[in-house]
């Protein structure tokens, strides 16, 4: 039993519209660039893919890709934007689910690896991307530096988006490693707020770099964003690249 949090209904169907800027071309190009590039010749599985929102521009640059997603909910979105056929999608976690096939790429975008609530978990999907991809394929992880940095003494709160339509903080459990992201969000012109939250655990890139050496494989590469902009300490986020060795 997987301890992500399942999307509902309603979350799925307004998912796309919350999410127009890392739906945007100047994301999604760089993003289905570095991807294309990994995958080669090879087909791509992408873990936790949603709505679509990589996995349907990748199919669409020539990548045959193949999706796991936990929420059908997600998936009912997707399927308005591609069919089975065109884009296979089975029902599962990421941690556990198996496709059949060998894929040259297996990619995590957009900090979903932290969905994950447990160490076990993300190590389980560690090696559930090894046990996926053929000699020298990539697994690839899209994932935000935890921002403890911004927490002086006795703060448990973050802010990481103070806009008109929308107000977001995180808080700090220190010990568990885990956060909880909280979103106060405005709907319509009434001026009425929705709230909600989500959890995640958080993750530094060098525990994932030993999750991926129990998983048998190597890092690759790390950058700061899928432009190829070199990570530095300074680097909100990260995507780093592991191979299976040949």
């Amino acid at each position: 039993m997987t301890t992500s949090e399942l999307w509902t209904r309603a979350e799925a169907d307004r998912y796309d519209a919350e999410e127009t800027e890392m739906s945007s071309a100047a994301v999604l190009g760089p993003t289905v660039a570095f991807l294309a590039e990994l995958a080669g010749d090879g087909r791509a599985l992408e873990f936790a893919i949603g709505t679509g929102r990589v996995g349907v521009p990748l199919r669409e640059r020539g990548v045959p890709v193949v999706g796991i997603e936990l929420s059908e909910h997600m998936t009912a979105v997707l399927r308005g934007k591609a069919d089975e056929s065109t884009l296979p999608v089975v029902i599962g976690d990421m941690a556990t689910t198996v496709v059949a096939g060998g894929f040259s790429l297996v990619y995590l975008v957009y900090n979903t690896i932290s969905n994950l609530l447990t160490q076990d978990e993300q190590v389980e999907c560690f090696r559930n991307a090894a046990r996926h991809l053929g000699p020298g394929g990539r697994f690839v992880i899209e994932l935000g530096v935890p921002p403890l940095r911004f927490l002086p003494p006795g703060q448990v709160a973050v802010p990481f988006d103070v806009s008109e339509r929308h107000l977001g903080f995180d808080t700090f459990d220190l010990v568990e490693q885990v956060l909880v992201s909280h979103h106060f969000t405005r709907d319509g012109a009434d001026g009425h707020y929705r709230r909600g939250d989500s959890r995640h655990r958080y993750a530094w890139p060098a525990e994932l770099d030993l999750m991926a050496r129990i998983a048998g494989l190597e890092l690759e590469r790390r950058v700061a964003d899928w432009d190829g902009t070199p990570f530095t300490q300074d680097s909100p986020k990260h995507v780093s690249v592991w191979r299976k060795p040949l």
